[in-house]
């Protein structure tokens, strides 16, 4: 793993507009990805999160999503500081699960498998369309590539990547447009919070359908 600072990625601040993220990016103000995806989501993905909310009751569903979103976060920012080489073990605190589930993506996922970092918590943005912070870019596997991090409480399947697919295709499209590189490849390194690693990739034809899909949803 070493750095290659061969892009410089641009300061952004991010706002709520109208109750949606937005990114300031170079005078524009842009919606971010995960907006445009939650604005074009299907009707039948909509039911099933209100069947859900309704089966394990509302005020169990939130204290379930705000811990899920407390782990995440504390999980990513192991992983940029261990990439950034700030990783001060003694100011970890009591963050023992969220410690193990990154050390099963640095040991699974990136250790001899990433072979260059050209950005973490990279601000990308695509031109009068839409902006996003992408965890890491770089090369992987020899593949210019975006890669995620994901956690859940189970493990996945490939057919619930639908989201994390579009937003991977989002990124590189964005990448490519504005720095003339050629991301072929998408990664989601995923750990559930007992542990289990699993690893997604999407590449060639499906990343390129993935991102005329994405781009649908942007016209949307």
């Amino acid at each position: 793993m070493q750095w290659n600072n061969k892009y410089v990625y641009p300061k952004s601040t991010r706002s709520i507009l109208q109750g949606s993220r937005h990114y300031s990016v170079n005078n524009e103000n842009l919606p971010s990805v995960t907006t445009i995806l939650k604005a074009t989501e299907s009707e039948e993905k909509k039911a099933k999160l209100a069947q859900w909310r309704d089966r394990v009751g509302h005020k169990q569903a939130e204290i379930i999503s705000k811990e899920a979103t407390s782990r995440g976060s504390s999980m990513h920012d192991y992983l940029e500081k261990f990439l950034l080489g700030k990783l001060n073990l003694d100011l970890l605190g009591d963050n023992s699960r969220e410690k193990m589930m990154a050390e099963q993506i640095i040991e699974n996922g990136l250790r001899n498998k990433l072979n260059e970092i050209w950005g973490c918590e990279a601000t990308l943005y695509y031109p009068g369309k839409y902006a996003g912070s992408a965890d890491l870019v770089g090369v992987y596997e020899n593949h210019q590539s975006i890669i995620d991090y994901k956690q859940g409480n189970k493990e996945r399947r490939d057919e619930w990547n639908e989201d994390y697919y579009l937003q991977l295709a989002a990124y590189s499209l964005a990448h490519d447009k504005v720095y003339s590189s050629n991301i072929n490849q998408g990664v989601i390194l995923f750990c559930t919070k007992d542990n289990v690693f699993q690893r997604f990739l999407i590449e060639g034809e499906r990343l390129k359908d993935y991102q005329n899909k994405f781009l649908e949803k942007v016209e949307q």
